[in-house]
């Protein structure tokens, strides 16, 4: 099977398995493209996306990687600023004795 480029960059820039179902995005330099990568258990598919005359809001990164819940990953495809999103921290539930 050949690699694709996107393939490559999440296994030799990111140290990361492209088919572990995570969901990979990439930013164009001017903000206003995103390209997802997602394995879906057939194969890798890449969604691209660019916004009419806008941004995507995007924090600043500084070792390469952020990670984001379902709802936040949403609201940045959506061209929505996904900070406002609040994902509260649920905790593992203790086993019942």
């Amino acid at each position: 099977m050949a690699r694709t480029v996107w393939q490559a960059t999440v296994q030799s820039i990111l140290k990361q398995d492209p088919f572990s179902g995570t969901v990979f995005v990439f930013r164009s330099k001017r903000a206003d493209r995103v390209k997802l990568l997602v394995y879906d258990g057939t194969g890798l598919v890449l969604i691209w996306k660019r916004l009419e005359g806008n941004k995507f809001k995007w924090p600043p990164v500084s070792d390469g990687v952020m990670r984001l819940s379902g709802s936040q990953l949403a609201a940045l495809f959506d061209g929505l600023d996904w900070r406002r999103i609040y994902a509260p921290r649920i905790t593992r539930p203790k086993v019942a004795g």
